[in-house]
């Protein structure tokens, strides 16, 4: 099957994104909005989804509906021009019901690409598929042999995407853990630096350990330049993204203390409190099966995608907190960008 080429009258083409109110599915519609998509976004609540978008450019067109319900999704994805890229930017929040919901989601995402006569499903991978203990260098080749509950779900997840490529043709950029403008639920902005005050201490995941991070609007900037090239991406394509490697463990924190000018108070994250409570259920439970993520590194090849891109955008690393710091509330205006942009 051909994939659909939807665009307007004018000619821009047109995405359907699933998570724009989170951070990587807003960092993705803002870029894809500043490179002159069109941009069509769903959510549960119209209003605050207008009134909460805090990025440098035009509000995509906010439709009602949850990434849930089936008819929601393909609704979305109909109305009007129908749409040529669907991004797959929605997880349960908190790390909870995945078992529950993550493969209905994609289910409902790939319903919606059908409907519009194959639209490029486009999914922000994760490195939960692996075992951190066994694989230390990830690329497209690398077996997919989770250990975890997420982990299995995440392998199935891509699994369906894969198997749907005949007909509905995608696109995974798999990247470390986020960080940047946006990034709420992010472990920076929920456990390494507390939001809203000045930054007086770091708390460290896994002290020593080297680790993958992602920093969004570079991230974000990958996927729009992938888009703009669909005749030269499988029909299953699947790229790494490098992002910034922390090669000794300490390097976020320096970046930090640097940007902040000042020494910190370092801590270290308490996984013995996680592993206390986890038999109670919730979000102990769920985080702690993120542990050996922390515990073992994991770097991602990105050759594939500098094949097709020629470089892997790029923000220096004290830039990149910079910007973060000031999204979070953590730095004066003065001392980095108010609003987080699409440059």
């Amino acid at each position: 099957m051909v994939q659909a080429v939807c665009t307007t009258p004018k000619g821009n083409p047109i995405a359907l994104v699933l998570g724009a109110t989170g951070g990587v599915g807003g960092a993705i519609a803002a870029r894809l909005i500043g490179e002159g998509w069109l941009v069509r976004a769903l959510c549960r609540n119209v209003d605050a989804a207008v009134s909460g978008w805090r990025y440098d450019c035009p509000t995509p067109d906010f439709v009602l509906g949850d990434a849930m319900d089936t008819a929601s999704v393909i609704r979305a994805a109909t109305q009007g021009d129908g749409v040529a890229v669907i991004v797959h930017a929605v997880n349960p929040p908190g790390y909870r019901n995945w078992s529950s919901l993550v493969l209905p989601m994609i289910d409902n995402t790939l319903a919606a690409a059908r409907a519009v006569g194959g639209a490029r499903v486009v999914l922000p991978g994760t490195v939960y598929n692996y075992d951190p203990a066994r694989i230390s260098l990830i690329d497209e080749s690398s077996p997919q042999n989770a250990r975890t509950v997420k982990g299995k779900i995440r392998v199935a997840l891509e699994r369906r995407l894969a198997q749907a490529a005949p007909d509905v043709p995608s696109l995974i950029v798999r990247a470390g853990d986020f960080f940047g403008p946006g990034a709420r639920a992010s472990w920076f902005a929920q456990a390494m630096v507390r939001p809203g005050q000045s930054v007086r201490a770091f708390t460290s995941m896994a002290p020593g350990i080297p680790h993958a991070y992602a920093y969004l609007p570079d991230l974000a900037a990958a996927f729009a330049g992938l888009l703009s090239i669909p005749d030269r991406l499988r029909r299953h394509e699947t790229v790494q993204f490098s992002g910034h490697w922390d090669a000794t463990g300490a390097q976020m924190s320096d970046a930090v203390r640097r940007v902040v000018g000042r020494d910190l108070r370092l801590r270290t994250f308490p996984w013995w409190m996680m592993r206390l409570a986890a038999p109670l259920g919730g979000f102990p439970r769920e985080a702690l099966e993120i542990e050996p993520v922390w515990k073992h590194p994991m770097r991602l090849d990105n050759q594939r995608l500098l094949d097709l891109l020629g470089a892997e955008p790029h923000t220096p690393l004290d830039q990149a907190i910079t910007v973060t710091l000031t999204d979070m509330g953590c730095l004066a205006p003065s001392q980095g960008h108010a609003r987080p942009g699409h440059a």
